[in-house]
């Protein structure tokens, strides 16, 4: 045995050996760093000047690639240092190398090249991503004719078994990552309650359509065209609500929508303007000519859509109709508002939203029928479905399958049911509590 060629091939192999470790270490730290790290922090540091974080935002944007690039130098590395190993200990202990490269490998890869990088870098993932990604895009750009190559490989075979990838899913994951987060941290006392249906509230509006919100075509407060004008300026000015509909002969025929500052304006013109006769000019007011256009919309239009709709046309109240040109409801800018910061009162709001839920002794609930399941919700801080119908009333009938008389019990969802007042085939009001 030459001693000192051999002493050279020992330190040489055992150099190398130490430097693909180190690389499979950095492998799998930047792996673990890149996947955890938050993108919305990448985003602040990148937004302050951090040198890296905008590369590290590049490079998560495509996590199969990332991902792909990582795991082909991790294993090069780790299955050339087994290699090496297996080689010199071989030559050194005969057959029983083979074993002792085994062991010794296995332990070094698991503590100093897996466990000991992952580790630091979980700490820290955001500080150790904007620090790796530099060479981590470069290892992209010379290895992705090869990684290309095998992901192009394992979509074939994923295809074979009926598994096709969805352009859709980022986005929907980003969402669910929020929501996730948000529940999290309710349910850890780092969210307030107020603070998380706020959160939740902004992030539905593009789920929800103005139909699940509008205040029902039965509950709108409306002005017939053909009322003496003094009855009209009564009703505007006993009215909680600023806009009124105007309606002509059938209320299905909605001619404009009246203010009450432009009524006031225009009564102060036939009673004090030029040519006027005092308070008899009241009688030549015409309803119509003051009321605004109609602004009507579809029932199926989404809430964010309807807001930003409101904020262009500089309006705050919309009709809804159906599929048939029916009227079906009313919405406000305040309403599409309230399902994020909850009810906006002022001194002239007679009706609250929640003020039909009371507790009763035994533990029942006393719901308004016409309460939105949505704000029940809120309220309670239940999960009843709002998928099948809007108000509390409305999943009831749906459940039965019928309209349920008084005091009929129906247990569903985990909560009983009664109904406590029925007003013709309206349920007024239910008990409700949880089973």
């Amino acid at each position: 045995m030459n001693t000192p060629t051999f002493d050279a091939t020992l330190w040489l192999t055992t150099a190398a050996i130490g430097g693909l470790l180190i690389a499979s270490a950095f492998f799998s730290g930047s792996e673990t760093a890149l996947k955890a790290a938050s993108r919305s922090k990448l985003k602040t540091m990148a937004d302050k000047g951090a040198p890296g974080a905008g590369v590290a935002m590049k490079i998560t944007e495509d996590n199969e690639r990332m991902i792909g690039v990582l795991l082909l130098g991790s294993n090069v590395a780790n299955i050339l240092a087994a290699a090496l190993a297996t080689a010199l200990l071989t030559r050194a202990f005969g057959n029983l190398g083979i074993a002792i490269a085994t062991v010794v490998i296995t332990v070094l890869v698991l503590v100093f090249a897996e466990v000991l990088p992952r580790t630091l870098s979980i700490i820290s993932p955001e500080a150790v991503a904007v620090r790796v990604a530099p060479v981590v895009n470069l290892l992209i750009l010379v290895f992705s004719p090869v990684v290309n190559l095998v992901r192009g490989a394992v979509r074939i075979i994923l295809r074979l078994f009926g598994v096709r990838a969805d352009p859709d899913s980022k986005f929907l994951a980003l969402r669910d990552e929020i929501l996730g987060a948000i529940a999290l941290g309710h349910s850890e006392g780092a969210v307030e309650k107020e603070d998380r249906d706020r959160l939740l509230g902004a992030l539905d509006l593009s789920h929800r359509t103005v139909d699940e919100i509008m205040r029902h075509r039965r509950q709108i407060e409306m002005i017939n065209a053909d009322t003496p004008p003094a009855a009209i300026i009564s009703q505007m000015l006993a009215s909680p609500h600023s806009r009124l509909p105007v309606y002509r002969g059938d209320e299905e025929n909605i001619v404009g929508v009246v203010h009450t500052k432009e009524l006031l304006r225009e009564v102060d013109r036939l009673v004090r303007g030029d040519g006027a006769t005092g308070a008899d000019g009241i009688a030549d007011l015409d309803i119509v000519k003051v009321a605004m256009k109609p602004y009507f919309i579809p029932d199926t239009t989404a809430l964010d859509e309807q807001m930003r709709a409101f904020l262009a046309r500089r309006t705050h109240f919309a009709l809804v109709v159906d599929e048939y040109g029916g009227l079906k409801g009313l919405i406000t800018l305040e309403d599409i508002l309230e399902e994020i910061v909850g009810d906006i009162t002022d001194e002239f709001d007679v009706v609250h939203r929640n003020s039909g839920l009371k507790q009763s002794e035994n533990g029942d609930y006393l719901v308004e029928g016409a309460m939105t399941i949505r704000d029940l919700n809120r309220a309670m801080d239940w999960e009843l479905p709002d998928t099948e119908a809007n108000t509390i009333a409305g999943l009831v009938i749906h459940k039965a399958q019928m309209i349920p008389t008084q005091g009929q019990v129906f247990h569903f969802y985990g909560y009983r049911f009664e109904v406590a007042q029925r007003v013709e085939n309206r349920l007024a009001k239910l008990k409700i509590r949880p089973l």
